[in-house]
């Protein structure tokens, strides 16, 4: 029951979207209605407004590792225990995704997953962002730097030799990451992407 319990609340906090709320806080559209429509940092920076994205950016990180941090702290700390981890893990990336606040049309997750993985392992998230920015700031796109860090990610945990149970959801977060990103590869292939920073209504990014 309690693992069932911890599931539920990081699905749910998972679900609040942090670029809905900074978008009405700054007074800006709602990050569904321009850009890609998708409900997260990258988009909310076609707005012009580098704190709301930033703060957006912050937020969804953070809920990944509050949620992941309480599991670790409180659940048992035996094989049970790590499966309710790599479960909560999972639970607050779906959160993202498919939130129940937005009718389970949410963002592609980047941001929530580094939280994530901050909270398993603060040097496997320090690796993984660090991928993220070198690719970001080599080709300019936000998307390409998030398939790169997404492939990385489950390399980085078998290195660093993090238990199956954690390296089991790892994987499935990356593999759900670079499914969420399926029409940004189209467009990477085809040359159509947007870069970081770009305005353009029509394009779709990572976030």
């Amino acid at each position: 029951m309690t693992a069932i319990i911890f599931v539920v609340c990081a699905y749910l906090l998972g679900s609040v979207s942090f670029a809905v709320l900074m978008s009405k806080a700054f007074g800006l559209a709602d990050p569904r209605t321009y850009g890609s429509g998708n409900p997260g940092a990258t988009n909310v920076l076609r707005s012009g407004k580098k704190a709301a994205a930033a703060l957006t950016l912050l937020g969804d990180a953070a809920k990944g590792w509050l949620a992941v941090w309480l599991a670790i702290r409180f659940a048992t700390h035996d094989g049970g225990g790590l499966w309710v981890v790599a479960s909560v893990s999972l639970a607050v990336f779906l959160g993202h995704l498919f939130p129940v606040f937005l009718k389970f049309q949410g963002g592609k997750g980047v941001a929530t997953a580094l939280g994530v993985l901050l909270a398993i392992s603060g040097w496997m998230g320090l690796a993984v962002l660090g991928t993220w920015l070198l690719v970001a700031a080599v080709f300019r796109y936000s998307s390409l730097a998030a398939l790169v860090a997404a492939i990385a990610a489950p390399v980085y945990a078998m290195l660093l030799h993090l238990m199956p149970e954690l390296i089991v959801a790892i994987v499935a977060i990356s593999a759900l990451l670079i499914w969420r990103h399926k029409i940004n590869i189209q467009k990477l292939m085809t040359g159509k992407e947007s870069k970081i920073g770009s305005k353009k209504k029509t394009e779709s990014q990572s976030a």
